[in-house]
């Protein structure tokens, strides 16, 4: 974890690139890593964690996120996610709704590949359209 109130988009892209050789992914070969800033400045970085058993597998989105609740960062308010891949990609559904949990719906997604900088930067609202939130669940 490192601390950088003023980082900007561009460097959460390098610090996720940097992180994408940790990437665990003998099997698919498709490394991704994420960046994330929290609302305390703090930044946390997470990379794909494979295993044979594939829907066991945790994504680098995820990972970020748990490095970040279990250090007490709750609040995120970018993610930079990077892949291995040509192209964009983007978080599954299982991160969406897992960065929802963390963050409002004006979490910035900045999605890149390790050959470039940024090459979209989306709103997690746009992403995951009608989250489930707590609401539902009621007073418990």
């Amino acid at each position: 974890m490192s601390k950088d109130i003023s980082v900007s988009d561009e460097k959460l892209v390098a610090m996720a690139k940097e992180a994408i050789d940790m990437a665990y992914a003998p099997y698919s070969k498709f490394r991704v890593a994420a960046a994330l800033v929290t609302s305390k400045g703090n930044i946390h970085t997470g990379v794909n964690v494979e295993n044979a058993s594939y829907g066991l597998t945790v994504c680098a989105e995820r990972v970020a996120v748990l490095k970040a609740v279990s250090c007490g960062d709750r609040e995120i308010e970018r993610i930079a996610v990077v892949s291995s891949s040509e192209g964009k990609v983007f978080p599954c559904g299982a991160c969406r709704q897992v960065l929802s949990e963390f963050s409002s719906g004006d979490l910035s997604v900045i999605i890149s590949d390790t050959s470039g900088g940024v090459t979209e930067n989306l709103r997690l609202a746009d992403l995951l359209p009608r989250a489930f939130g707590p609401e539902p669940l009621g007073d418990r």
